[in-house]
């Protein structure tokens, strides 16, 4: 069995701050921007790996889910604590440096983790947590 992974989703509640974020802070193209009733789906992705991406996605347009959950998943992007992606380089100091130079909020400057990853975090505008691993 082959399995690879396609795309992931990640909510956004702001289409246009979630493309500057992906395309022009962390240097991810635009794969498709498709949108219906004022909501945007937003398909981005690192230039060398063409195959995977990342979906962005308004969370009200989940199927199936109720007001109470709008409400509970709204809080947790504000708070920062309902979705994370977790990229990797073989940088992540030069990266971390172009990153917060280009505006990026960081989350935690390079640090080695006890469990043997040097890593950092930022946030999207979002409120999504992008921690960046070193490969």
């Amino acid at each position: 069995m082959d399995i690879k992974i396609q795309s992931s989703f990640l909510p956004q509640n702001d289409p246009e701050a979630a493309i500057g974020f992906y395309r022009d802070i962390l240097g991810f193209e635009v794969r498709n921007d498709v949108g219906k009733g004022g909501m945007r789906w937003i398909t981005v992705g690192p230039p060398n790996q063409p195959d995977t991406s990342v979906v962005l996605h308004p969370p009200e347009a989940s199927p199936g889910i109720t007001d109470d959950e709008r409400r509970m998943i709204a809080e947790m992007m504000a708070k920062g604590t309902f979705a994370m992606l977790v990229l990797t380089t073989d940088d992540v100091d030069g990266a971390f440096d172009q990153i917060q130079d280009r505006g990026g909020e960081v989350v935690q400057e390079p640090t080695d983790q006890p469990y043997g990853l040097r890593d950092c975090a930022f946030r999207d505008p979002s409120g999504n947590l992008v921690r960046l691993n070193q490969s």
